[in-house]
């Protein structure tokens, strides 16, 4: 291929929004690359995630958070309140639950991964959904230590 032509060549792919061209012609190829880029973002509006209705509940009634420990997520993935659709809940809103029980699955890349109670006392809140994305350090539910 001519200089002439490969010029030609990027100049048509210029006007189009072909990002990649490849051609093979008299025991020679030629490939042509152009990375897309933006000259504007479009924003993204936020996505308000839906509280849990014992979440709810105990906001609204105000409640103080005093002395309640928070158990936080310690990966990003999917929250499941049971091993399985057909299972029950690991833990309800008023459930006791000791230290090293299990609260809930993240699911992160098809892993399942249980997550434990710090402390051991009451279920005073369930912050998310079920089947609903959690973020690293996002809290997932409120536990007042037992006595």
């Amino acid at each position: 291929m001519e200089l002439d032509e490969i010029k030609s060549l990027i100049e048509i792919l210029q006007e189009t929004d072909i990002t990649e061209l490849q051609i093979e012609r008299e025991g020679s190829k030629l490939k042509i690359k152009r990375e897309k880029f933006f000259s504007s973002f479009d924003t993204v509006p936020s996505v308000t995630r839906p509280v849990s209705e014992e979440a709810e509940h105990t906001i609204g009634k105000g409640e103080e958070d005093s002395g309640l420990t928070t158990i936080n997520s310690p990966i990003v993935g999917i929250f499941h309140r049971a091993p399985s659709p057909e299972s029950p809940a690991f833990i309800e809103v008023g459930s006791s639950v000791g230290k090293g029980q299990v609260l809930c699955i993240v699911e992160a890349m098809k892993l399942m991964n249980e997550i434990e109670s710090d402390t051991a006392g009451t279920v005073v809140q369930i912050l998310i959904e079920n089947g609903h994305p959690v973020e690293y350090g996002e809290p997932l539910f409120k536990i007042k230590p037992a006595s």
